[in-house]
Order: structure tokens, then C-alpha cells, then sequence
């Protein structure tokens, strides 16, 4: 069995220190550097913090390499010696990627390398201002005995960038490959070690991608980007609502829009639900893409017992369009909206969103950001919002105009509103 090193303080390479009264703290705001991607430098917090190590991580072939060589052409344009370390593609490889997104000035080095103590004599040699590495389960440390993409052999590589990147001020990335598990470079090994942890989702036969924070001490977590993959690479979509929309179809039942926070931004969501006839007498399917599982059947739950309507031999598909994945109770109307639209077949009136969150008593209650929400819907040419009452109270000072605002106490109010 392979020994697992700790990671002590010492190895971490922080001066020594002593206690000190909270009020002699002294602070200085670190400065950061900012990327051409604007979506990569929103999900980063405003740019790079130096001497930070940020972790990206998703499944093979998704696009993390792309991203990260697209980083580095705009690092190095600006005159920032980068040095992207690939221990998976030859130097070759790499210049044929290179070709295909029009790196062709700057200083970009790049180096070819598994062996782990080699890669960092090189980089303190050539003191790179960017530090990118290709991927962390590849590269192995000769101090320790155990195979490549261990867990020893991760957390060591971890460590020592770490230190690196620390000691010198660099902007340092890892990637991390999901396993066949889901992990992220065995058991969520790394995230507690690094300073910013970055996934990158989508399926390989769709085009767009989106880039989610799930860790950042430096900015705002949750917050996401979204990209479409082209043969020039990855290009940034500015407006993600517009995007996620664009094929949603016109007055069909069980579709929905509800606005969701995504970090600091709002974004519109299409919800779908399908409602059938069960094969299995008994037993009905409850199938959830995109939304929280126990949320939905708990939903499910309050709509049956304050609106009357059975799913006993009905099988529920619910679906949010495009990818995206809501967990914040504000999307509850909008799943019980698509539910009911589904039921009744009548399709939702057109111009109509909706958000709120719903209680077992079958309460509206209110949800967080609501103005920022109505903005959004607003400027995508939505022309009414079903929203809690409670919010509705509280905007009464804000003038908004362009856009109907529709108070609701309870879920019996929502669906008089709709149909």
C-alpha cells in the first residue's frame, strides 16, 4: 500500500510567523492579471491573483488544453513569458494546435516532460510570469516510489507547484482529468490544496461548453462561463440567456423560462417537463436532467396535495435545456409551471417568465436579486415576470418599466395567473 505524505506548513514554504492582534494586520490588494477571455476572467474573479495556483478540471477531450493554449496566446501577446508544460502531446502536437488558434509572436515556451523534478528546474531557470501545467495525473515525482496518477504522486505534484507558485509570485494552472468515477484526480484529492477550482462540462456532440467556479478565495464562487467550440477554438459567449434560448420552441406545453443567479449574473433557463402514461403499473419513473432530484419530488409532493392533480401512474421527465444545472429554490415556479403546462397541454402564455420558491404548505415565498433577474428577463423582450408577493412588495420603489410584474401569494394564484 502506498504512504500518503501529509502536507505540513513547512512543506508549503510560509515564513515563519507569530500572533499578531487583528487590528496590526496589515493587507495589500494582490494584483491580477486579466485574460482577452473576458468570460474566463468573470469566472477567475477579475483575472489571475499572482502567486495563485488554479485547478481546471473536467473530462478528457472536453476542451481544457484548447482553453488554457488560448490563455496563454493572450498572456504572451501581452509580453508575459509563459512556460505550458505538456506531459500527454508532444512538442508537435502542440504546434499543430498552436497553428489551428494563430499563435505566432510572444513568449510561449513550451516543454514536453512526465518527470516532475525536471519540469521545475526548468521552470526556475526561465522564471515564467505563467505557469501552466498539462496534466497533473501525468507527471510523476522520482522521490516516490508509487505509480503515476496516484494520489501520492497528484498531491506531491500539487505541493511542489504549489510552493513554487507561492515563492515566486507566478500565475500558475493545473489540469485535472475526471475519472471514470467523477472524481477529479483521485477523490477530490486536490481541492482543498489549491486556491481556485475550475470545471469544464458538456458533451462531446454538442458545441458549447461551460466553464463553473466550485472554489475561489480570491472572487465569487458558482459563477459561469459559457463557450462554443470552433475550429479556431473556443470563443466566449457574452450573452449565455440569449444563447440558451435561441432554440426554445414557441407555445409548446411543459416549457418554462425562470431566471436563475449564477454567481453575480442572472441567466434565463428554459425548464422542460414530460408527463406520460407509466409502463410500470406501480412504479413510475421520475427522471430529473439539470435539477435537484428530491427538490423536484418533493414539488411533486405539494402539487398533488394543494392542486389536486395525481401522478400516481405517471411518469415525470424534467429537463433544463442546454446543460445547465439549477439548485436554488428560486427556479420552483418555473417547475411547477412546465409540470402543470404539461398536464393540462396548454402551453404557458408567450412573454412569460417566472421565479420563486415554494413552500409545503403551497406558499410563494421570496428569492434574493430580484431586480437583477427582472433586468434580465426584461432585456431579452420577456413582457411579464410571475414573481413572490413579497418581492413584489419590496420593488415598489425601484421604477421599472417595459415589463409587467405579477405578485403571487400561493401556488393556487400562480396557476389562475397562467391558464
Amino acid at each position: 500500500m502506498e504512504e500518503i505524505q501529509e502536507t505540513t506548513a513547512e512543506d508549503m514554504s510560509f515564513p515563519p510567523s507569530e500572533p499578531m492582534l487583528y487590528r496590526d494586520i496589515q493587507y495589500s490588494q494582490k494584483q491580477r492579471l486579466t485574460v482577452k477571455i473576458r468570460e474566463l476572467d468573470r469566472v477567475l474573479g477579475g483575472g489571475i491573483v499572482l502567486g495563485s495556483l488554479v485547478l481546471i478540471g473536467g473530462e478528457p477531450g472536453i476542451g481544457k488544453s484548447t482553453l488554457l493554449l488560448q490563455a496563454s496566446r493572450d498572456f504572451s501577446e501581452e509580453g508575459k513569458k509563459v512556460l505550458y508544460v505538456s506531459s500527454e502531446e508532444s512538442l508537435e502536437q502542440m504546434k499543430m494546435r498552436g497553428e489551428r488558434l494563430g499563435i505566432d509572436q510572444g513568449e510561449l515556451y513550451l516543454l514536453a516532460e512526465t518527470n516532475l523534478e525536471k519540469i521545475m528546474d526548468h521552470a526556475a531557470r526561465l522564471k515564467p510570469q505563467v505557469f501552466i501545467l498539462d496534466s497533473v495525473q501525468t507527471v510523476f515525482s522520482s522521490k516516490l516510489s508509487s505509480g503515476t496518477g496516484t494520489i501520492s504522486q497528484v498531491r506531491e505534484v500539487t505541493n511542489q507547484v504549489f510552493r513554487f507558485a507561492k515563492k515566486n509570485d507566478i500565475c500558475s494552472f493545473l489540469i485535472g482529468h475526471i475519472t471514470k468515477e467523477g472524481s477529479l484526480a483521485g477523490p477530490k484529492s486536490l481541492e482543498h490544496m489549491v486556491d481556485v477550482v475550475l470545471y469544464f462540462e458538456g458533451e462531446r456532440d454538442h458545441s458549447h461548453r461551460i466553464l463553473r467556479a466550485f472554489k475561489n478565495r480570491f472572487g465569487p464562487v458558482s459563477e459561469i462561463a459559457v463557450f462554443n467550440m470552433e475550429s479556431t477554438g473556443l470563443r466566449a459567449i457574452s450573452n449565455p440567456s440569449a444563447f440558451f434560448l435561441k432554440e426554445r420552441p414557441e407555445e409548446e406545453p411543459g416549457s418554462v423560462v425562470t431566471c436563475t443567479i449564477k454567481g453575480s449574473r442572472p441567466l434565463l433557463a428554459e425548464i422542460q417537463a414530460l408527463v406520460s402514461s407509466t409502463l410500470f403499473a406501480g412504479n413510475p419513473r421520475r427522471m430529473t436532467i439539470g435539477l435537484d432530484r428530491y427538490r423536484t419530488a418533493m414539488l411533486l409532493a405539494v402539487i398533488e396535495k394543494k392542486l389536486g392533480f395525481g401522478f400516481g401512474g405517471q411518469d415525470i421527465h424534467m429537463n433544463v435545456a442546454g446543460g445547465l444545472f439549477i439548485k436554488e429554490p428560486a427556479a420552483d415556479l418555473g417547475i411547477l409551471a412546465a409540470l402543470v403546462s404539461c398536464i393540462k397541454n396548454k402551453s404557458v402564455p408567450s412573454g412569460f417568465t417566472m421565479l420563486g420558491e415554494i413552500g409545503l404548505s403551497g406558499e410563494v415565498r421570496s428569492v434574493n436579486q430580484t431586480l437583477a433577474r427582472i433586468k434580465e428577463a426584461r432585456s431579452l423582450g420577456f413582457k411579464s415576470v410571475v414573481l413572490p408577493k413579497g418581492n413584489l412588495s419590496e420593488l415598489k420603489k425601484e421604477k421599472i418599466k417595459g415589463i409587467d410584474l405579477i405578485g403571487v401569494k400561493s401556488i393556487r394564484q400562480v396557476v389562475e395567473v397562467l391558464f
